[in-house]
């Protein structure tokens, strides 16, 4: 294996191992000083998909579509299961993975138009389901806002998860939709350690401003829960009792979790981040990922990717059974609605009745 590089500043991922996809890869001078390197900037790149909606048919994940108006993410999750995706636009899994993002400029006009089609089924729109559609950018470019404001016109039940408490911006949009049964928000919180934050998620909010978002959603009447994920056995899964208690003390009305995935590149990712930051702990933890995915560090298989299997894994979701109830909540009941949805050239309609 080469050498494992040192940490960079606010990045999750250290360097740029290998497209997959692709024959030809760039590899690092073994003489090159990295202090000579300057720090990779984030760049941005229109992103000219004619579509928005996604449609998902995967058994395990709870939503049937979902929009996103960001592709890659600066927020730079060292374990995030969407890094391969870049993989497919020709980019690396690592550092470009959160600093070449790809921005769909024309996001709400694709949705508008999209919700306006005679072939549209209203049903719930997950928005990040790949990549945090309030990631830094969004402060500045107000693409998920305008996105919101068009599921408002139709009236079309959006669930948003987000680390990032740039979520509270948009409570006006937020709520008149939940007014109608059609919004939701989860806020992931992987882990309460803040200097565990900074390194394996750098450029998200804080966990006390996690927490501060769920209380402010709360109070504004929008339903909100906490998404405990990924779990990372022997690294954050102590956290289970304390994220819940300190979620639902905020306001948070329902809970889910999801045990950690390394698919493609992210294992070799998260393998070099353990020996960089935690060798100390880096097999415990890699084994126990083992343990959960039948030796391997990975387990693409329905039923089990979102879940793990063996001792472990039922360890991790029966903690997080008590903790719940402990907490004072029973998972997840949230629901949606649709039955409010509304095509706005329909209502213009209705007048001449």
């Amino acid at each position: 294996m080469h050498p494992v590089q040192p940490a960079l500043h606010a990045r999750g991922a250290a360097e740029n191992p290998p497209n997959r996809f692709e024959k030809i890869a760039l590899e690092r001078d073994p003489d090159w000083n990295d202090a000579d390197e300057p720090a990779p900037q984030t760049q941005f790149f229109k992103d000219h998909s004619e579509s928005i909606i996604c449609n998902n048919d995967s058994p395990d994940i709870g939503f049937e579509t979902s929009a996103n108006p960001y592709r890659g993410c600066e927020h730079g999750c060292v374990y995030c299961y969407a890094r391969p995706f870049h993989e497919y636009l020709g980019f690396s899994a690592g550092l470009d993975f959160e600093t070449k993002i790809m921005v769909k400029e024309n996001a709400p006009e694709l949705l508008r138009r999209e919700l306006a089609s005679p072939g549209w089924k209203p049903r719930v729109i997950a928005m990040s389901g790949v990549t945090d559609c309030y990631q830094p950018v969004e402060r500045k470019l107000k693409l998920t806002r305008r996105c919101l404001e068009v599921l408002a016109e139709f009236l079309n039940p959006v669930a948003i998860v987000t680390k990032n408490h740039l979520v509270t911006r948009d409570l006006d949009v937020l709520g008149e939709l939940a007014r109608n049964r059609a919004a939701a928000v989860f806020i992931s919180v992987t882990t309460l350690d803040t200097e565990l934050r900074k390194v394996m998620e750098p450029r998200t909010s804080p966990p006390a401003s996690r927490l501060s978002a769920i209380e402010t959603l709360s109070k504004a009447g929008i339903p909100v829960g906490v998404l405990v994920a990924p779990v990372i056995p022997g690294l954050t899964d102590h956290e289970i009792p304390s994220i819940l208690a300190e979620a639902v003390k905020a306001g948070a009305r329902f809970a889910v979790h999801v045990v950690l995935r390394l698919p493609y590149a992210v294992a070799p990712l998260f393998e070099e981040w353990l020996t960089r930051h935690f060798p100390e702990r880096k097999e415990k933890v890699l084994n126990r990922i083992r343990a959960l995915r039948g030796g391997k560090l990975n387990d693409s298989r329905f039923g089990s990717r979102m879940r793990g299997e063996g001792i472990f894994a039922e360890q991790i979701h029966s903690m997080f059974k008590i903790a719940c109830r402990q907490a004072g909540i029973d998972g997840n009941d949230l629901k949606l609605s649709t039955s409010d949805f509304r095509r706005p050239a329909d209502r213009q309609l209705r007048l001449f009745d």
